[in-house]
């Protein structure tokens, strides 16, 4: 196993941000050196941001915050309160949207769907700068 860890900077706003390419690079360095076939697991060391495969581009990325804001409002009373107003819903984040993905890798490339990107999702606007440590597998 092979990991790097990536600085991504999300800025002071939520955000649902594409490391597909990121991703790519990592696993086409990886790849070529074991054969092609192997898993490319991510993991955010952080208890307010997630991983999410999903569509962006067409809307699905800005959709996803918003079912977020519904399901976790930042006026709720929140028992976990330092940070900006809400900051509670920033933890109980990653029990819907995990800290952690797993995609197989196929002579060399990302296994994903058409429409799939990979992407940090990220609530905490008090927290610009993250880290997502990317692991090679081989197979």
């Amino acid at each position: 196993m092979r990991s790097e860890l990536i600085d991504i900077a999300t800025g002071g706003t939520e955000v649902v941000f594409d490391l597909t390419s990121r991703c790519e690079q990592f696993v086409a360095a990886e790849a070529h050196q074991a054969q092609g076939d192997g898993l490319l697991h991510l993991f955010v060391p952080h208890a307010t941001a997630g991983i999410a495969i999903l569509e962006t581009g067409a809307g699905s990325d800005t959709d996803l915050l918003a079912v977020l804001e519904e399901l976790l409002p930042r006026d709720f009373s929140w028992r976990h309160r330092h940070g900006t107003p809400g900051h509670g819903r920033d933890h109980v984040l990653p029990a819907l949207i995990p800290p952690y993905a797993t995609v197989p890798v196929v002579e060399g490339r990302l296994a994903l769907g058409t429409w799939q990107s990979i992407c940090l999702v990220d609530t905490n606007v008090d927290n610009p700068r993250r880290q997502v440590r990317l692991s090679w597998l081989p197979g």
